[in-house]
């Protein structure tokens, strides 16, 4: 019945998870904000949410970019972390439509049924996820990866939350911001992971043999207790004081944590120095919402994107080109578009937290921002949508990576 998924012109597309949820990460992350940018300079309508065009905005940003990466990422990275086989296509391309379903639901919330088929969709992708991995998780004898199971299991509380005040005709945007502390925590775990082989490898590439790179997880820790108090505080109490002390803390633990970055030259390597940049952003997003809330200064929303551009799209693109290529064949990219890339993205975030803190405009700052934020992902579009439809070439089969020489 899905004979397609095997054989035939789209097949290469579902020989790994990863394949079709990363294409549509780009993609969602040009054609939402390119429908963002629209509202704002000619007045595009967007579909009628409650809580208006900023939820609809959000909303589009975490369940259709954000959450495309993160089933891309678990669907590649679980298996090969557990050490078990690769998830079957079909598992995969139910997913698929489950995302699929979810964009097109809420788009088109007039429609009788759209709410709940967008609620169920969006609930289901994530619950999906969680029977295919849990049990991959739970037998693994030491069970070091258990911290993702729990994530997936609390953005499906979340989800659901989201949804039910949707549906109630109430604001649900405290719910995408508690999905948002998530996100940011599960970005932390991620990392934690990528980055021990990202560093250590510029480390040998620099010819450093005294230096390694260790992701402790004390600080680790600490950083992900204080952005989950952070955003359960904001939920709780939104715009409280005790918030901006928390958000605070929560920068301080970032920094913190960059302390076991500090190995030389080496971070000056491409996907080192991205990675080393998803935390200043991180911390820099959290420390200016604190300082915000605490003087009542109008730069909540700059500390926000901050961390969610600079630190959530440069994870994200990070993976997209690190993970998105090893477990297609290729070497990671040595290209010049790739720091081009880095640094739209990094001026997105920086543009976009100017809005209302400056003398800068802020229709100006909105539009260059969402050129940069445009361009960075339209380029990962156009020199991976042939490796990600094609069949592997390297001799390797499904999500293997790279060969050893």
């Amino acid at each position: 019945m899905l004979s397609f998924l095997r054989s035939g012109p789209i097949a290469p597309l579902f020989e790994c998870g990863f394949r079709p949820f990363f294409l549509l990460t780009a993609a969602s992350a040009v054609v939402a904000l390119a429908l963002w940018a629209a509202f704002f300079a000619v007045g595009l309508p967007l579909p009628a949410t409650p809580g208006g065009p900023v939820v609809w905005h959000a909303h589009a940003m975490l369940y259709g970019f954000a959450m495309a990466s993160v089933a891309g990422f678990v669907l590649t990275a679980i298996p090969e972390f557990t050490t078990t086989r690769a998830i079957d296509r079909e598992p995969v391309f139910a997913l698929l439509v489950l995302w699929l379903a979810g964009r097109l639901a809420f788009a088109a919330p007039s429609i009788p049924g759209a709410a709940i088929a967008a609620m169920l969709a969006d609930t289901g992708l994530l619950a999906g996820l969680i029977v295919l991995v849990a049990p991959r998780l739970w037998r693994d004898p030491d069970r070091r990866h258990l911290s993702f199971l729990w994530a997936l299991s609390a953005l499906v509380v979340t989800t659901v939350g989201f949804h039910v005040e949707a549906l109630a005709g109430a604001d649900p945007l405290r719910w995408l911001l508690l999905t948002t502390g998530l996100l940011m925590a599960l970005i932390v775990v991620a990392m934690s992971r990528i980055s021990m082989r990202i560093v250590n490898a510029a480390l040998e590439e620099a010819g450093e043999t005294t230096i390694e790179y260790l992701a402790r997880p004390p600080r680790r820790k600490l950083a992900i207790f204080c952005i989950l108090l952070h955003a359960a505080a904001e939920f709780v109490a939104p715009g409280h004081p005790v918030s901006g002390w928390i958000a605070l803390a929560a920068g301080a633990a970032l920094l913190n944590l960059l302390n076991d970055w500090h190995v030389g030259r080496a971070l000056l390597q491409r996907w080192a120095l991205m990675l080393y940049l998803v935390y200043w952003f991180m911390a820099a997003g959290y420390a200016v919402m604190g300082i915000a809330l605490l003087t009542d200064a109008p730069w909540v929303s700059a500390g926000r994107h901050l961390a969610m551009i600079g630190a959530m799209g440069l994870a994200i693109f990070a993976v997209l080109n690190i993970a998105g290529r090893v477990h297609a064949g290729f070497e990671p990219d040595r290209r010049i578009w790739v720091p081009v890339a880095i640094t739209l993205i990094a001026g997105a975030a920086l543009l976009r937290a100017a809005v209302g803190v400056g003398p800068v405009s802020a229709g100006f700052a909105l539009a260059a921002a969402s050129a940069c934020w445009i361009t960075a992902f339209g380029l990962h579009l156009v020199y991976h949508l042939p490796i990600l439809t094609r069949a592997r070439t390297d001799g390797q089969n499904g999500c293997a990576g790279l060969a050893e020489d």
